[in-house]
């Protein structure tokens, strides 16, 4: 799956998981802790676009980017490669 479609896919579910967000102007530098989303609501976020790329990886692989970019470009490379990131 392509980037951009996994950065839509994120910013739909922090749409879901954090509705008062439903306006904000996303940008690939945005992180979802300065957008105010709790562990839980990250967590939440994840498994929402995980199981919307029908990727079965571990939560913890998806903790190294910084912000919606880099997440989003981990998940494009990991749904390529069946679930496994360099």
């Amino acid at each position: 799956m392509r980037k951009e479609e996994v950065f839509q896919l994120v910013v739909d579910a922090v749409r879901e998981v954090l509705p008062e967000l439903q306006d904000h102007a996303f940008e690939e530098s945005d992180t979802l802790a300065d957008l105010g989303a709790n562990s839980m609501d990250r967590a939440e976020i994840i498994t929402t676009v995980l199981e919307g790329m029908d990727l079965d990886i571990p939560l913890v692989e998806t903790f190294g980017p910084r912000d919606l970019g880099e997440l989003a470009q981990h998940l494009s490379e990991a749904s390529t490669t069946g679930g496994r990131v360099a």
